[in-house]
């Protein structure tokens, strides 16, 4: 079956990978082309136009952006164990309708992805039920309890992207060494939650003057600190990857800023609540901007932008953690870390960083796409002729109101709800087949 993408706008970077000639686009987005695409089956077989080529299906893309499916390399989908908050299904649902055609999955399930079974029964689901490609990551330690390592080798084999006991850091420096020299010796990541527990304490936010304020007990920024330090030491000594998840202090964007100019195998990530939100969110949404790591300061905030500016934090990421709304009413103290993200991603990084002019357009899809594909060794995140047609389609122009009633997720935990955004996704296309429209 031929699908025709028609008349939209793709980055040129993209066509000139696909060394198309197109015309120019107007000036409010000069550093687009217009152009069709046609799809076969599931891959795509020009980029450029296409004239009267027979198609079909023919979708009127005029006024689009078309950008390489999404991927987000960070991702909770809760299956198996917590499907009252997400499943597969549902979680790979929100994705698409957030324009995501790839999502990495965090091993913090019930039980935990720590082995080859585990690991199968969530590409069985995605196989069966799901609207995105899931990539599963792999616990570091069984049960995610830190002292004994999972069986790597055997995870890998059985499609495992990378390790991590994401929620909880690996406090044994030698269980994260020779991992670390078997992502040397194999290319996979190794993605650290850096948070030392003893000085987090039981710290349900920020340590700083709203913590005060609340009377609420705080998580120092050292405690991510510390560990940033440490794991960027380890990778520096063993030649390993280690992907910094979800940076959110400033002392963590200098260690990955200085590491990088030392030639260390570190990368990082980012995710939209730690370049939009402040600390003092909590006085506002209360348990919805409880997450972990929490909220910073201005400041912290302003080193997280810069650090995705100068090319620091390589990836945006979600960090999507779905939670039941009883949970998240049991206030401050006892409610659980996390929101979702998958469905207000795409126009909170437009109407925050492509807006006010911090990131080009170009930078920030390639942060949403050839870069995480790249960290997870993915044949992903690009437009070119003889590639899977995974496709977003993202509307600039188009403004809505965050309405968390309309999510795909089973969850509605979000301190966005209200928010007015500009540049939405419109329509995600999986191997050729439209999985999600708005």
């Amino acid at each position: 079956m031929k699908r025709l993408i028609r008349g939209g706008w793709v980055l040129n970077g993209e066509l000139q990978t696909a060394n198309c000639e197109l015309e120019s686009s107007p000036d409010s987005h000069a550093k687009l082309r217009k152009s069709d695409i046609l799809i076969e089956d599931e891959h795509i077989i020009r980029i450029g136009s296409c004239g009267d080529t027979a198609a079909d299906c023919i979708m009127d893309a005029s006024g689009l952006l078309i950008a390489p499916g999404l991927i987000d390399m960070h991702v909770h989908l809760r299956e198996p164990g917590r499907e009252d908050k997400e499943t597969v299904q549902s979680g790979t649902y929100a994705a698409a309708q957030g324009g995501f055609t790839t999502v990495a999955c965090m091993p913090n399930t019930q039980p935990t992805v720590d082995s080859p079974e585990a690991l199968e029964y969530i590409l069985n689901q995605a196989e069966k039920y799901g609207s995105a490609r899931v990539c599963p990551i792999a616990s570091i330690t069984c049960g995610l309890q830190g002292n004994q390592a999972t069986d790597w080798n055997a995870l890998l084999d059985a499609g495992a992207c990378g390790f991590s006991d994401d929620g909880r850091t690996v406090m044994n420096a030698e269980i994260m060494r020779r991992l670390l020299l078997l992502s040397a010796d194999r290319g996979f990541p190794v993605i650290s939650h850096c948070e030392d527990p003893h000085l987090a304490g039981h710290g349900v936010m920020n340590a700083g003057k709203t913590a005060e304020k609340l009377g609420l007990p705080g998580i120092p920024n050292l405690a991510e600190d510390t560990i940033v330090e440490r794991d960027i030491a380890l990778a520096e000594d063993t030649g390993g990857h280690i992907h910094i998840a979800h940076v959110s202090t400033r002392v963590a964007v200098r260690h990955v800023r200085q590491a990088k100019q030392r030639g260390v195998h570190v990368t990082a990530e980012a995710t939209p609540h730690h370049f939009t939100l402040t600390d003092t969110a909590i006085l506002e949404h209360g348990a919805n901007a409880k997450m972990n790591p929490p909220l910073r300061s201005q400041q912290d905030v302003d080193a997280v932008i810069e650090g995705l500016v100068d090319g620091t934090i390589d990836v945006i990421a979600t960090d999507h953690a779905p939670h039941a709304a009883f949970e998240k009413a049991q206030g401050m103290l006892k409610a659980p870390f996390g929101i979702i993200g998958l469905e207000t991603c795409v126009p909170l990084v437009i109407s925050k960083l492509v807006q006010p002019g911090y990131l080009s357009l170009e930078k920030v899809i390639s942060m949403l796409t050839v870069q995480p594909a790249s960290i997870l060794g993915l044949e992903a995140g690009q437009l070119a002729p003889g590639a899977v047609a995974d496709i977003t389609l993202i509307d600039l122009e188009r403004q809505e109101f965050v309405d968390p009633t309309r999510f795909m997720s089973k969850s509605r935990n979000t301190p966005f709800a209200g928010w007015e955004l500009q540049g939405w996704p419109v329509m995600t296309i999986r191997r050729g087949e439209v999985v999600a429209r708005r």
